[in-house]
Protein backbone atom coordinates (compact mmCIF):
# COMPACT_ATOMS: atom_id res chain seq x y z
CA UNK A 1 0.00 0.00 0.00
CA UNK A 2 2.88 2.36 0.79
CA UNK A 3 4.31 1.90 -2.70
CA UNK A 4 1.02 2.71 -4.41
CA UNK A 5 0.44 5.65 -2.07
CA UNK A 6 3.89 7.03 -2.94
CA UNK A 7 3.29 6.55 -6.65
CA UNK A 8 -0.09 8.25 -6.35
CA UNK A 9 1.43 11.24 -4.56
CA UNK A 10 4.16 11.52 -7.21
CA UNK A 11 1.62 11.42 -10.04
CA UNK A 12 -0.48 14.03 -8.26
CA UNK A 13 2.58 16.25 -7.86
CA UNK A 14 3.49 15.93 -11.53
CA UNK A 15 -0.05 16.85 -12.52
CA UNK A 16 -0.01 19.82 -10.17
CA UNK A 17 -3.25 18.68 -8.61
CA UNK A 18 -3.63 21.09 -5.67
CA UNK A 19 -7.15 22.29 -6.30
CA UNK A 20 -10.00 21.80 -3.85
CA UNK A 21 -12.79 19.43 -4.77
CA UNK A 22 -15.31 22.04 -5.89
CA UNK A 23 -18.17 21.89 -8.36
CA UNK A 24 -15.89 23.38 -11.05
CA UNK A 25 -13.09 20.92 -10.26
CA UNK A 26 -15.66 18.17 -10.83
CA UNK A 27 -15.54 19.07 -14.51
CA UNK A 28 -12.05 17.55 -14.64
CA UNK A 29 -13.81 14.27 -13.98
CA UNK A 30 -16.45 15.05 -16.58
CA UNK A 31 -13.72 15.69 -19.13
CA UNK A 32 -12.15 12.33 -18.23
CA UNK A 33 -15.51 10.66 -18.81
CA UNK A 34 -15.71 12.30 -22.25
CA UNK A 35 -12.27 11.01 -23.19
CA UNK A 36 -12.80 7.52 -21.77
CA UNK A 37 -16.12 7.32 -23.61
CA UNK A 38 -14.39 7.95 -26.93
CA UNK A 39 -11.59 5.51 -26.10
CA UNK A 40 -14.10 2.80 -25.18
CA UNK A 41 -16.08 3.56 -28.34
CA UNK A 42 -13.04 2.79 -30.49
CA UNK A 43 -12.41 -0.40 -28.50
CA UNK A 44 -16.05 -1.38 -29.10
CA UNK A 45 -15.69 -0.77 -32.83
CA UNK A 46 -12.53 -2.88 -33.06
CA UNK A 47 -13.89 -5.73 -30.98
CA UNK A 48 -17.12 -5.67 -32.98
CA UNK A 49 -15.21 -5.83 -36.28
CA UNK A 50 -13.07 -8.72 -35.01
CA UNK A 51 -16.22 -10.59 -33.88
CA UNK A 52 -15.39 -10.46 -30.20
CA UNK A 53 -18.95 -9.28 -29.62
CA UNK A 54 -22.10 -9.04 -31.70
CA UNK A 55 -24.10 -5.80 -31.43
CA UNK A 56 -27.24 -7.31 -32.99
CA UNK A 57 -27.62 -10.01 -30.35
CA UNK A 58 -31.20 -9.58 -29.16
CA UNK A 59 -30.23 -10.23 -25.53
CA UNK A 60 -28.32 -6.93 -25.20
CA UNK A 61 -29.54 -4.51 -27.86
CA UNK A 62 -29.78 -1.61 -25.43
CA UNK A 63 -26.25 -2.21 -24.14
CA UNK A 64 -25.07 -2.38 -27.76
CA UNK A 65 -26.70 0.98 -28.39
CA UNK A 66 -24.83 2.52 -25.44
CA UNK A 67 -21.55 0.89 -26.49
CA UNK A 68 -21.78 2.34 -30.00
CA UNK A 69 -22.86 5.79 -28.80
CA UNK A 70 -19.41 6.54 -27.38
CA UNK A 71 -18.59 8.93 -30.20
CA UNK A 72 -20.87 11.36 -28.37
CA UNK A 73 -17.97 11.95 -26.00
CA UNK A 74 -16.90 14.42 -28.68
CA UNK A 75 -20.12 16.33 -28.09
CA UNK A 76 -19.44 16.47 -24.35
CA UNK A 77 -15.98 17.93 -25.07
CA UNK A 78 -17.56 20.67 -27.20
CA UNK A 79 -20.18 21.46 -24.53
CA UNK A 80 -17.43 21.78 -21.90
CA UNK A 81 -15.41 24.07 -24.16
CA UNK A 82 -18.38 26.36 -24.71
CA UNK A 83 -19.08 26.45 -20.97
CA UNK A 84 -15.59 27.17 -19.70
CA UNK A 85 -14.20 29.47 -22.37
CA UNK A 86 -17.31 31.67 -22.46
CA UNK A 87 -17.33 32.33 -18.69
CA UNK A 88 -15.07 35.45 -18.68
CA UNK A 89 -17.16 37.00 -21.46
CA UNK A 90 -20.40 36.35 -19.57
CA UNK A 91 -18.97 38.08 -16.50
CA UNK A 92 -17.97 41.07 -18.60
CA UNK A 93 -21.37 41.34 -20.30
CA UNK A 94 -23.52 40.87 -17.22
CA UNK A 95 -21.52 42.60 -14.50
CA UNK A 96 -19.22 44.97 -16.43
CA UNK A 97 -16.07 43.06 -15.48
CA UNK A 98 -12.93 43.78 -17.48
CA UNK A 99 -13.19 42.46 -21.02
CA UNK A 100 -10.87 39.45 -21.58
CA UNK A 101 -7.76 40.41 -23.55
CA UNK A 102 -8.16 38.97 -27.05
CA UNK A 103 -4.45 38.76 -27.72
CA UNK A 104 -3.87 36.88 -24.49
CA UNK A 105 -6.78 34.56 -25.23
CA UNK A 106 -5.33 33.57 -28.60
CA UNK A 107 -1.81 33.23 -27.21
CA UNK A 108 -2.96 30.84 -24.51
CA UNK A 109 -4.98 28.78 -27.01
CA UNK A 110 -1.92 28.51 -29.26
CA UNK A 111 0.39 27.43 -26.44
CA UNK A 112 -2.14 24.94 -25.13
CA UNK A 113 -3.11 23.29 -28.41
CA UNK A 114 -0.46 23.65 -31.08
CA UNK A 115 2.68 22.10 -29.45
CA UNK A 116 1.01 18.82 -28.50
CA UNK A 117 -0.86 18.63 -31.76
CA UNK A 118 2.18 19.31 -33.94
CA UNK A 119 4.26 16.74 -32.05
CA UNK A 120 1.53 14.14 -32.58
CA UNK A 121 1.03 15.15 -36.21
CA UNK A 122 4.68 14.93 -37.25
CA UNK A 123 5.43 11.75 -35.29
CA UNK A 124 2.43 10.02 -36.84
CA UNK A 125 3.38 11.23 -40.32
CA UNK A 126 6.99 10.08 -39.98
CA UNK A 127 6.18 6.72 -38.40
CA UNK A 128 2.76 5.73 -39.78
CA UNK A 129 1.86 7.91 -42.79
CA UNK A 130 5.03 9.06 -44.62
CA UNK A 131 2.93 9.46 -47.80
CA UNK A 132 1.88 12.90 -46.49
CA UNK A 133 5.42 14.09 -47.21
CA UNK A 134 4.96 13.36 -50.92
CA UNK A 135 4.15 16.24 -53.33
CA UNK A 136 0.67 14.90 -54.15
CA UNK A 137 -0.29 15.22 -50.48
CA UNK A 138 0.95 18.76 -49.89
CA UNK A 139 -2.55 20.26 -50.02
CA UNK A 140 -3.76 17.74 -47.45
CA UNK A 141 -0.73 18.39 -45.25
CA UNK A 142 -1.45 22.11 -45.47
CA UNK A 143 -4.99 21.53 -44.14
CA UNK A 144 -3.62 19.54 -41.22
CA UNK A 145 -1.06 22.25 -40.44
CA UNK A 146 -3.69 25.02 -40.52
CA UNK A 147 -6.33 22.94 -38.67
CA UNK A 148 -8.84 22.85 -41.49
CA UNK A 149 -8.70 19.09 -42.02
CA UNK A 150 -12.38 18.83 -41.10
CA UNK A 151 -13.43 20.69 -44.25
CA UNK A 152 -13.02 18.19 -47.10
CA UNK A 153 -13.58 14.42 -47.37
CA UNK A 154 -9.95 13.78 -48.38
CA UNK A 155 -8.72 14.83 -44.92
CA UNK A 156 -11.78 14.29 -42.71
CA UNK A 157 -10.98 11.53 -40.16
CA UNK A 158 -7.78 10.73 -42.05
CA UNK A 159 -4.23 10.24 -40.72
CA UNK A 160 -5.58 10.03 -37.16
CA UNK A 161 -9.34 9.84 -36.63
CA UNK A 162 -9.64 12.22 -33.65
CA UNK A 163 -7.68 15.02 -35.34
CA UNK A 164 -10.73 16.42 -37.14
CA UNK A 165 -12.29 17.48 -33.84
CA UNK A 166 -9.21 19.54 -33.00
CA UNK A 167 -9.96 21.53 -36.14
CA UNK A 168 -13.52 22.19 -34.94
CA UNK A 169 -12.23 23.26 -31.52
CA UNK A 170 -9.55 25.49 -33.01
CA UNK A 171 -12.02 27.26 -35.30
CA UNK A 172 -14.31 27.82 -32.31
CA UNK A 173 -11.39 29.45 -30.48
CA UNK A 174 -10.84 31.78 -33.42
CA UNK A 175 -14.53 32.63 -33.53
CA UNK A 176 -15.33 32.98 -29.82
CA UNK A 177 -13.88 36.48 -29.15
CA UNK A 178 -15.58 37.81 -32.29
CA UNK A 179 -18.91 36.22 -31.35
CA UNK A 180 -18.60 37.63 -27.85
CA UNK A 181 -17.99 41.14 -29.19
CA UNK A 182 -21.11 40.80 -31.34
CA UNK A 183 -23.16 39.55 -28.38
CA UNK A 184 -21.84 42.37 -26.17
CA UNK A 185 -22.84 44.93 -28.80
CA UNK A 186 -26.38 43.54 -28.93
CA UNK A 187 -26.64 43.31 -25.13
CA UNK A 188 -25.57 46.91 -24.62
CA UNK A 189 -27.79 48.17 -27.43
CA UNK A 190 -30.88 46.96 -25.57
CA UNK A 191 -29.49 47.50 -22.06
CA UNK A 192 -31.46 49.88 -19.84
CA UNK A 193 -29.46 49.11 -16.73
CA UNK A 194 -31.52 46.00 -16.03
CA UNK A 195 -29.57 42.83 -15.30
CA UNK A 196 -32.62 40.78 -16.15
CA UNK A 197 -32.77 42.36 -19.61
CA UNK A 198 -29.09 41.68 -20.17
CA UNK A 199 -29.60 38.03 -19.25
CA UNK A 200 -32.58 37.59 -21.55
CA UNK A 201 -30.85 39.36 -24.42
CA UNK A 202 -27.75 37.18 -24.09
CA UNK A 203 -29.97 34.11 -23.80
CA UNK A 204 -31.67 34.94 -27.10
CA UNK A 205 -28.25 35.49 -28.71
CA UNK A 206 -27.15 32.04 -27.63
CA UNK A 207 -30.42 30.48 -28.76
CA UNK A 208 -29.78 32.14 -32.11
CA UNK A 209 -26.34 30.53 -32.23
CA UNK A 210 -27.91 27.16 -31.42
CA UNK A 211 -30.50 27.68 -34.17
CA UNK A 212 -27.74 28.60 -36.64
CA UNK A 213 -25.95 25.37 -35.75
CA UNK A 214 -29.08 23.36 -36.52
CA UNK A 215 -29.83 25.30 -39.70
CA UNK A 216 -26.29 25.07 -41.05
CA UNK A 217 -26.28 21.33 -40.38
CA UNK A 218 -29.61 20.94 -42.18
CA UNK A 219 -28.51 22.70 -45.35
CA UNK A 220 -24.98 21.33 -45.06
CA UNK A 221 -26.24 17.74 -45.08
CA UNK A 222 -28.52 18.54 -48.02
CA UNK A 223 -25.86 20.17 -50.20
CA UNK A 224 -23.28 17.53 -49.31
CA UNK A 225 -25.68 14.82 -50.48
CA UNK A 226 -26.63 16.84 -53.61
CA UNK A 227 -23.30 18.02 -55.06
CA UNK A 228 -24.90 19.65 -58.13
CA UNK A 229 -27.52 21.67 -56.24
CA UNK A 230 -27.01 25.31 -55.28
CA UNK A 231 -28.83 28.31 -53.78
CA UNK A 232 -28.53 31.98 -54.78
CA UNK A 233 -24.87 31.64 -55.78
CA UNK A 234 -23.02 29.37 -58.25
CA UNK A 235 -22.06 26.01 -56.86
CA UNK A 236 -18.28 26.76 -56.82
CA UNK A 237 -18.99 29.79 -54.61
CA UNK A 238 -21.26 27.69 -52.42
CA UNK A 239 -18.47 25.13 -52.05
CA UNK A 240 -16.16 27.85 -50.72
CA UNK A 241 -18.83 28.98 -48.25
CA UNK A 242 -19.39 25.39 -47.11
CA UNK A 243 -15.65 24.92 -46.61
CA UNK A 244 -15.66 27.61 -43.90
CA UNK A 245 -19.24 27.49 -42.60
CA UNK A 246 -19.95 23.76 -42.59
CA UNK A 247 -16.90 21.70 -43.52
CA UNK A 248 -17.58 18.04 -44.12
CA UNK A 249 -19.61 17.22 -41.00
CA UNK A 250 -20.57 20.59 -39.52
CA UNK A 251 -18.94 23.09 -37.17
CA UNK A 252 -20.96 21.90 -34.13
CA UNK A 253 -21.97 25.39 -33.06
CA UNK A 254 -25.14 23.96 -31.51
CA UNK A 255 -22.92 22.02 -29.06
CA UNK A 256 -20.86 25.06 -28.09
CA UNK A 257 -24.05 27.12 -27.73
CA UNK A 258 -25.47 24.67 -25.18
CA UNK A 259 -22.29 24.92 -23.13
CA UNK A 260 -22.41 28.71 -23.35
CA UNK A 261 -26.02 28.72 -22.12
CA UNK A 262 -25.02 26.63 -19.10
CA UNK A 263 -22.15 29.06 -18.52
CA UNK A 264 -24.59 31.98 -18.49
CA UNK A 265 -26.74 30.23 -15.88
CA UNK A 266 -23.75 29.32 -13.74
CA UNK A 267 -22.16 32.78 -13.76
CA UNK A 268 -25.45 34.44 -12.85
CA UNK A 269 -26.10 31.93 -10.05
CA UNK A 270 -22.66 32.53 -8.53
CA UNK A 271 -23.16 36.28 -8.16
CA UNK A 272 -23.49 37.03 -4.46
CA UNK A 273 -26.00 39.86 -4.77
CA UNK A 274 -28.22 38.92 -7.70
CA UNK A 275 -28.08 35.17 -8.22
CA UNK A 276 -28.88 33.67 -4.81
CA UNK A 277 -32.54 32.91 -5.54
CA UNK A 278 -31.71 31.46 -8.95
CA UNK A 279 -28.93 29.38 -7.38
CA UNK A 280 -31.31 27.87 -4.83
CA UNK A 281 -33.83 27.11 -7.54
CA UNK A 282 -31.24 25.37 -9.71
CA UNK A 283 -30.04 23.32 -6.76
CA UNK A 284 -33.59 22.09 -6.16
CA UNK A 285 -33.95 21.25 -9.84
CA UNK A 286 -30.60 19.48 -10.09
CA UNK A 287 -31.92 15.89 -9.67
CA UNK A 288 -34.56 16.52 -12.32
CA UNK A 289 -31.98 18.02 -14.70
CA UNK A 290 -29.79 14.95 -14.21
CA UNK A 291 -32.68 12.55 -14.79
CA UNK A 292 -33.87 14.40 -17.89
CA UNK A 293 -30.33 14.54 -19.30
CA UNK A 294 -29.70 10.82 -18.77
CA UNK A 295 -33.06 9.86 -20.28
CA UNK A 296 -32.45 12.05 -23.32
CA UNK A 297 -28.95 10.58 -23.80
CA UNK A 298 -30.34 7.04 -23.58
CA UNK A 299 -32.97 7.87 -26.19
CA UNK A 300 -30.29 9.38 -28.43
CA UNK A 301 -28.16 6.22 -28.03
CA UNK A 302 -31.10 4.15 -29.24
CA UNK A 303 -31.77 6.57 -32.11
CA UNK A 304 -28.11 6.48 -33.13
CA UNK A 305 -28.06 2.68 -33.04
CA UNK A 306 -31.21 2.53 -35.14
CA UNK A 307 -29.44 4.61 -37.79
CA UNK A 308 -26.82 1.89 -38.27
CA UNK A 309 -29.12 -1.05 -37.62
CA UNK A 310 -32.56 -0.05 -38.98
CA UNK A 311 -35.75 -1.61 -37.59
CA UNK A 312 -34.15 -2.38 -34.23
CA UNK A 313 -36.70 0.01 -32.71
CA UNK A 314 -39.42 0.48 -35.33
CA UNK A 315 -40.79 3.70 -33.82
CA UNK A 316 -37.52 5.43 -34.74
CA UNK A 317 -37.48 4.33 -38.38
CA UNK A 318 -39.56 7.27 -39.56
CA UNK A 319 -37.04 9.68 -38.00
CA UNK A 320 -34.05 8.33 -39.92
CA UNK A 321 -33.28 11.49 -41.88
CA UNK A 322 -34.19 13.83 -39.02
CA UNK A 323 -31.26 12.47 -37.00
CA UNK A 324 -28.79 13.91 -39.53
CA UNK A 325 -29.54 17.50 -38.50
CA UNK A 326 -31.30 17.22 -35.13
CA UNK A 327 -29.34 14.40 -33.49
CA UNK A 328 -26.19 16.35 -32.59
CA UNK A 329 -28.06 19.21 -30.94
CA UNK A 330 -30.21 16.77 -28.97
CA UNK A 331 -27.15 14.94 -27.64
CA UNK A 332 -25.61 18.29 -26.69
CA UNK A 333 -28.80 19.23 -24.83
CA UNK A 334 -28.66 15.96 -22.89
CA UNK A 335 -25.06 16.59 -21.87
CA UNK A 336 -25.84 20.23 -21.06
CA UNK A 337 -28.56 19.14 -18.62
CA UNK A 338 -26.16 16.69 -16.97
CA UNK A 339 -23.37 19.28 -16.67
CA UNK A 340 -25.80 21.77 -15.14
CA UNK A 341 -26.96 19.09 -12.69
CA UNK A 342 -23.36 18.46 -11.62
CA UNK A 343 -22.58 22.17 -11.24
CA UNK A 344 -25.65 22.86 -9.10
CA UNK A 345 -26.03 19.40 -7.63
CA UNK A 346 -25.41 18.07 -4.13
CA UNK A 347 -22.04 16.81 -2.95
CA UNK A 348 -23.20 13.25 -3.50
CA UNK A 349 -23.60 13.86 -7.23
CA UNK A 350 -20.32 15.72 -7.55
CA UNK A 351 -18.34 13.22 -5.47
CA UNK A 352 -17.70 10.73 -8.27
CA UNK A 353 -16.38 13.37 -10.65
CA UNK A 354 -13.95 14.73 -8.05
CA UNK A 355 -12.21 11.40 -7.45
CA UNK A 356 -8.47 11.96 -7.84
CA UNK A 357 -7.79 9.23 -10.47
CA UNK A 358 -10.63 10.51 -12.62
CA UNK A 359 -9.45 14.11 -12.37
CA UNK A 360 -5.89 13.04 -13.23
CA UNK A 361 -7.22 11.37 -16.36
CA UNK A 362 -9.04 14.60 -17.11
CA UNK A 363 -5.79 16.54 -16.92
CA UNK A 364 -3.99 14.23 -19.38
CA UNK A 365 -7.05 13.80 -21.59
CA UNK A 366 -5.62 15.90 -24.46
CA UNK A 367 -2.71 13.51 -25.05
CA UNK A 368 -4.89 10.52 -24.22
CA UNK A 369 -7.41 11.64 -26.81
CA UNK A 370 -4.87 12.27 -29.56
CA UNK A 371 -2.82 9.11 -29.11
CA UNK A 372 -5.28 6.42 -28.06
CA UNK A 373 -6.50 5.45 -31.54
CA UNK A 374 -3.13 4.78 -33.24
CA UNK A 375 -2.04 2.81 -30.17
CA UNK A 376 -5.27 0.79 -30.28
CA UNK A 377 -4.78 0.16 -34.00
CA UNK A 378 -1.26 -1.09 -33.29
CA UNK A 379 -2.67 -3.54 -30.75
CA UNK A 380 -5.45 -4.70 -33.04
CA UNK A 381 -3.03 -5.24 -35.93
CA UNK A 382 -0.54 -7.24 -33.89
CA UNK A 383 -2.82 -8.96 -31.39
CA UNK A 384 -6.49 -8.26 -32.06
CA UNK A 385 -6.76 -10.15 -35.35
CA UNK A 386 -5.26 -13.22 -33.67
CA UNK A 387 -7.94 -13.35 -30.98
CA UNK A 388 -11.01 -12.96 -33.21
CA UNK A 389 -14.14 -14.37 -31.68
CA UNK A 390 -12.55 -14.73 -28.23
CA UNK A 391 -15.37 -12.99 -26.41
CA UNK A 392 -14.95 -11.35 -23.01
CA UNK A 393 -11.26 -12.34 -22.50
CA UNK A 394 -10.35 -10.67 -25.80
CA UNK A 395 -12.22 -7.52 -24.79
CA UNK A 396 -10.33 -7.56 -21.50
CA UNK A 397 -7.01 -7.57 -23.34
CA UNK A 398 -7.95 -4.32 -25.07
CA UNK A 399 -8.80 -2.77 -21.70
CA UNK A 400 -5.49 -3.93 -20.22
CA UNK A 401 -3.63 -2.43 -23.19
CA UNK A 402 -5.40 0.87 -22.60
CA UNK A 403 -4.66 0.84 -18.86
CA UNK A 404 -1.06 -0.39 -18.93
CA UNK A 405 0.21 1.20 -22.14
CA UNK A 406 -1.99 3.99 -23.51
CA UNK A 407 -2.60 5.82 -20.23
CA UNK A 408 1.09 5.81 -19.12
CA UNK A 409 2.24 7.01 -22.55
CA UNK A 410 -0.34 9.80 -22.42
CA UNK A 411 0.86 10.76 -18.94
CA UNK A 412 4.47 11.05 -20.16
CA UNK A 413 3.38 13.12 -23.16
CA UNK A 414 1.50 15.46 -20.82
CA UNK A 415 4.57 15.87 -18.60
CA UNK A 416 7.15 16.36 -21.35
CA UNK A 417 5.14 18.01 -24.17
CA UNK A 418 2.08 19.76 -22.74
CA UNK A 419 3.22 20.89 -19.31
CA UNK A 420 6.24 23.01 -20.38
CA UNK A 421 4.01 25.12 -22.62
CA UNK A 422 1.34 25.42 -19.92
CA UNK A 423 4.03 26.85 -17.62
CA UNK A 424 5.25 29.16 -20.38
CA UNK A 425 1.71 30.45 -20.85
CA UNK A 426 1.42 31.15 -17.13
CA UNK A 427 4.78 32.98 -17.06
CA UNK A 428 3.84 35.17 -20.03
CA UNK A 429 0.58 36.06 -18.36
CA UNK A 430 2.29 37.02 -15.11
CA UNK A 431 4.76 39.27 -16.92
CA UNK A 432 1.94 41.22 -18.52
CA UNK A 433 0.15 41.85 -15.20
CA UNK A 434 1.11 45.33 -13.86
CA UNK A 435 1.83 45.86 -10.15
CA UNK A 436 -1.20 46.70 -8.04
CA UNK A 437 -1.95 48.24 -4.63
CA UNK A 438 -2.23 45.62 -1.87
CA UNK A 439 -6.04 45.37 -1.75
CA UNK A 440 -6.40 45.41 -5.51
CA UNK A 441 -3.52 42.96 -5.80
CA UNK A 442 -5.25 40.49 -3.50
CA UNK A 443 -8.47 40.84 -5.49
CA UNK A 444 -6.65 40.25 -8.76
CA UNK A 445 -4.78 37.25 -7.33
CA UNK A 446 -8.10 35.76 -6.28
CA UNK A 447 -9.54 36.33 -9.75
CA UNK A 448 -6.43 34.88 -11.41
CA UNK A 449 -6.65 31.79 -9.21
CA UNK A 450 -10.27 31.33 -10.24
CA UNK A 451 -9.49 31.87 -13.91
CA UNK A 452 -6.50 29.52 -13.75
CA UNK A 453 -8.75 26.85 -12.27
CA UNK A 454 -11.23 27.33 -15.09
CA UNK A 455 -8.40 27.35 -17.65
CA UNK A 456 -6.91 24.07 -16.46
CA UNK A 457 -10.29 22.39 -16.56
CA UNK A 458 -11.15 23.83 -19.97
CA UNK A 459 -11.22 21.48 -22.91
CA UNK A 460 -8.59 22.69 -25.29
CA UNK A 461 -8.87 19.78 -27.67
CA UNK A 462 -11.87 17.66 -28.07
CA UNK A 463 -12.22 14.26 -29.52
Amino acid sequence: MTFFHTVGRWIGKQLGDKRPKTNIAALDGVRAIACLTVLDYHINLMTRDTHIWNPTNSSHLFLSAIALAGASGVTLFFVLSGFLLFMPYVKAMLFDNDWPATRQFYLRRVLRIIPGYYVALFVMILVIHPEYLQPDHLRDLGLFLTLFMDSIPETFQKLNGPFWTLAVEWQFYLLLPLLSILFAFIVHRVDTGSLRRRIWTLTFCLLGLFAWGLFSRYWGVYFTNHPTETFLVPRPVLNVLMFFLYGYDGKFLEDFAIGMLVSLCFVYAQHRSFGQRFNRRMRRLSPYLWGAGILLLMLMAMWNFNQGYPHTWAFLDSLHYTFNWLGEGSIALGFGLCVAAILFGPVGLQWFFTLAPLRWLGLISYSLYMWHLPLLIFFMTNVGYRIEGSGLPGYGLYLLWALLVIVPISFLLYIFVEKPFIKLSDRLRQKKTPPSPPVEKRRMESERAEEKQEERIAVHAAP
